[in-house]
């Protein structure tokens, strides 16, 4: 397949503008970018003009003598007319940097820029967080980098990174710098060095801490164009870059409107106060079915929107017949009264009356409000001992200790554990019954599952178990669910957020007569995996999407026939 006929394919794919940009580069450095012109001094000339300044620099104490190793010929790809193999070594002046003694205060806070690698964040850099002093620069034989160098990182995450000086200045020991020399643009060994950052960091894996060395950069093979090929080349590369610019701004402009639209349309049908708004609300998604619930992220939108509409009674039509839920109330108070007389669970304080004024929204008829501790048992974990990772606590392993880690991870219903406790572990904890809601109060907030095996877990987990069979935990997980950006919103600005069983405790609950409660289980999970294969579906499309936008990349950058089309296609 020609790029031409695919690029709308390849800039729209969820990764597509990255790979354009990668796909830019590769062509570039290729020799498919732009043609070759016969008439221009091949790149051969060029590097014996090279080797001969850097012998005159040599022998005139400006450059020390290194090993770089010739090129007698490379099979990486068949190089274009004029251009020649040669190593980074042979075009350019490189050094590495320096890092001056930190118990000197003599070396710091001068005028000299010092830059690090973590600091090459766009291709033109002047400013460094750091800078040194001329002493400094002498008495550690530093390297005074000239504008128009080019640096590359060489350490860490930042490996390959690379900019071009706008001014003078010098590096710490994790940046190389290079002095082209004439005949080779700065530009443009920028963009060569860009596109060569994978191999950079293959180079570099292996360790701890991946780390290349400037003898790894300088003997690394390059394919070198004409001087006057390389500013063409240039020109083409900010050209298409501009393009892939847009392309991504476009995008990300589309993704929010998207957002928007998407929240325009399922939060009013969420908050309809009525079966006829309702049938209004969802008239308008309906006529935007298609458009609305193109990508997961506007499924997972319906999604909650179902579980909001759930809570307010607007998913399943109520039933006269059914009994109220103030009666279910009463009974669920009644046999927790039975359960505290037979010490089975503990006496909680007095919560104080729900009046009018406290409901958020106006229930359906047979509902009332209610909160965790009035409708099943309902408290914190335990975890006592300290230190917590006392090995005598896990070992030997037979209780299943749950996390707030865990329940982030589950999706509804806690199924795995990566830890247990011993018989010494639950003698300062407690073991809590499958089908226990979990709710999480510290680090994740108001995250939500629950367990489907006896578990124990720790204070930054509460829990809240039924009475009986009287209210469903699912019902209760689907309303944790749609109030927990309003829990979260409870929790102080701190390093570690976290919510107090106190806000947990008040937090009003709007509760459906117990039939009803089971309808709406029952209609939310029916609705939910409908979303689960829709989402499926979508993700599925993008994955395609993606596969064939990198199968078109590697298509194109290994065919020599397409050299002029990208520009066609631009």
């Amino acid at each position: 397949m020609k790029l031409s006929e695919g690029f709308q394919l390849l800039a729209t794919a969820s990764d597509g503008v990255p790979l354009l940009r990668e796909l830019v580069l590769s062509l570039a450095v290729r020799g498919k970018l732009v043609p070759q012109d016969s008439r221009e001094e091949p790149a051969s000339a060029l590097l014996e003009k090279m080797n001969a300044e850097r012998e005159s620099a040599i022998r005139d104490g400006r450059l020390r003598r290194g090993k770089v190793a010739s090129v007698v010929g490379s099979s990486l790809f068949k190089l274009p007319a004029g251009w020649q193999w040669a190593r980074l070594g042979q075009v350019g002046d490189w050094g590495a940097g320096a890092t001056p003694a930190r118990s000197n205060p003599e070396y710091y806070g001068g005028g000299i820029p010092w830059f690090k690698s973590g600091e090459l964040r766009s291709d033109y850099v002047s400013r460094s967080e750091e800078t040194i002093t001329q002493a400094a620069l002498n008495d550690c034989s530093l390297r005074l980098n000239k504008a128009g160098d080019v640096l590359v990182a060489m350490y860490g995450a930042t490996i390959g990174k690379t900019a071009i000086l706008s001014s003078p200045a010098t590096t710490n020991q994790a940046v190389c710098a290079c002095t082209p020399f004439t005949g080779l643009d700065s530009r443009y060994l920028l963009l060569l060095l860009r596109s060569m950052r994978s191999y950079f960091i293959g180079l570099g894996a292996g360790g701890a801490q991946p780390n290349i060395s400037r003898e790894k950069i300088i003997a690394s093979v390059i394919a070198l164009p004409p001087a006057a090929e390389q500013v063409r080349i240039i020109a083409k590369v900010d050209e298409l870059m501009k393009l892939c610019d847009e392309l991504e701004t476009h995008g990300r402009l589309e993704s929010e409107q998207h957002a928007r639209l998407t929240a325009a349309l399922f939060d009013p049908l969420a908050a309809s106060e009525s079966a006829h708004a309702l049938a209004e609300n969802w008239a308008r998604v309906a006529a935007h079915f298609d458009l609305l619930l193109d990508r997961p992220e506007a499924v997972d939108a319906l999604e909650r929107a179902i579980g909001r509409m759930a809570v307010r009674g607007l998913l399943v039509p109520q039933d006269p017949a059914d009994t109220p839920a103030r009666a279910l109330l009463a009974e669920i108070q009644s046999r927790k009264a039975r359960l505290i007389a037979e010490g089975k669970i503990k006496r909680e304080k007095e919560l104080p009356v729900i009046s009018d004024d406290d409901a958020p929204f106006e229930l359906p008829a047979g509902w009332t409000w209610a909160r965790f501790p009035e409708l099943g048992e309902f408290g914190r974990g335990k975890s006592k001992h300290r230190p917590r990772n006392d090995p005598t606590l896990f070992s030997p392993g037979v209780y299943p200790l749950i996390q707030t880690g865990d329940v982030a991870r589950a999706d509804r219903v806690i199924e795995r554990f990566n830890a247990q406790y011993s018989e010494s572990g639950l003698a300062q904890s407690k073991l809590w019954p499958a089908g226990t809601l979990c709710i999480t109060i510290a680090a994740n907030i108001a995250d939500s599952a629950i367990l489907g095996f006896d578990a124990c877990f720790p204070d930054s987990v509460v829990g809240f178990v039924p009475i009986g069979e009287l209210v469903d935990g699912r019902y209760l997980l689907t309303f944790i669910e749609t109030a927990k950006d309003d829990l979260t919103a409870f929790a102080p600005s701190t390093a570690q957020k976290n919510i107090n069983l106190e806000i947990l405790n008040n937090v009003l609950i709007p509760v459906p007569p117990r039939n009803e409660m089971l309808r709406i289980v029952s209609r939310v999970e029916e609705l939910r995996n409908l979303c689960g294969a829709l989402r499926a579906r979508l993700t599925a499309g993008q994955t395609c999407q993606a596969r064939f936008s990198e199968a078109m990349v590697e298509q194109v950058a290994a065919s020599q026939e397409d050299k002029g089309e990208f520009a066609a296609a631009a």
